[in-house]
Formats: C-alpha cells, sequence, structure tokens
C-alpha cells in the first residue's frame, strides 16, 4: 500500500492531487483559451497546481507555533498581483477583469485541493464553467432583446 503523504510522489494522494489540479486547470483554461484570452491551458493548469502545492506545503509544514492558514494569506496576496497584470485600460475601456477573477477562482480552487476538499474542487469547476459559458449566453440574448450592446465605456477617466 503507498502511503498517503500529500507531498510524497509514491503516494496516490499525491497524484490524485495533481490529477485534479490538472483537470479542473485545464478544463477552464481550455475555455479561456476557445476565446482567445491571455491566461490558457498551460496558465490555468500551473496556478490551480502551484496553488495546490503551496497549500500543501504550507499544512505539512505545520509545528507547534506555527499557523499554516498564513499561506492561504499569502497565495491571495499574491494572485490578486497576478490578476492585477492582466487588467488593461484601454481607449476608455477596462480589459481583462474577467482573467482576472478566473485567476482568482483558480487559485481557490487550487487551495482547496491543496487541502484535500476534491470534490468542492471539481463542483466548483462545473460552475466557473457556467458561469463562463452561460452567462454570456444571457448577456447575449438581452442585449438582442435590448437592441444594443450593454456598455462597458468608462466615462470620465482619460487613458493615456
Amino acid at each position: 500500500m503507498l502511503p498517503s503523504d500529500p507531498l510524497s510522489p509514491e503516494s496516490l494522494t499525491f497524484w490524485i492531487r495533481v490529477g485534479t489540479a490538472v483537470i479542473c486547470g485545464g478544463v477552464i483554461g481550455i475555455e479561456r483559451q476557445s476565446r482567445g484570452k491571455v491566461a490558457g491551458v498551460r496558465t490555468s493548469i500551473l496556478i490551480t497546481l502551484g496553488t495546490a502545492v503551496f497549500v500543501m506545503l504550507g499544512a505539512s509544514l505545520h509545528t507547534e507555533g506555527s499557523d499554516p492558514t498564513r499561506v492561504l494569506g499569502q497565495v491571495v496576496t499574491g494572485i490578486g498581483f497576478l490578476g492585477a497584470g492582466v487588467i488593461l485600460a484601454r481607449e476608455g475601456r477596462i480589459l481583462g477583469v474577467t482573467t482576472a477573477s478566473v485567476i482568482w477562482v483558480l487559485a481557490g480552487l487550487g487551495s482547496l485541493i491543496g487541502v484535500g476538499r476534491l470534490g468542492a474542487a471539481v463542483a466548483l469547476t462545473i460552475v466557473t464553467l457556467v458561469i463562463l459559458v452561460g452567462v454570456e449566453k444571457g448577456e447575449t440574448a438581452w442585449e438582442r432583446r435590448q437592441g444594443h450592446r450593454v456598455s462597458r465605456e468608462l466615462e470620465g477617466i482619460e487613458v493615456e
């Protein structure tokens, strides 16, 4: 029987978590890449996998006086920085906010995987895909019904 250490490559737990991170990140990445977004399959997988690794590592270093939840706080800070890097202002429009939000969700999925909440990660991956695909279809139907595109323009902001 293989050991259950989530950081040991000889462990089935390790490979199940790695596989879950690759699948969850990959399916969201496929959706983003199919739309030509900057954070595609590779980026999505690496965000989910990297976050899972950091969370597993933080949990494994739990000793007296340490707080493994601090890793989660650092993930939130770090991923916010990464997400901010994909947001652009161009010609009075803000671009990349959905991609930044997806990066945020990917880190959340990786965190769930890192603490062993695989079912929740898979369920939330499905919810994320429904939101990414379904909400856009709803927006398109609304726009057709209203006879105009929903404005995403920023009024009164100068972009250089």
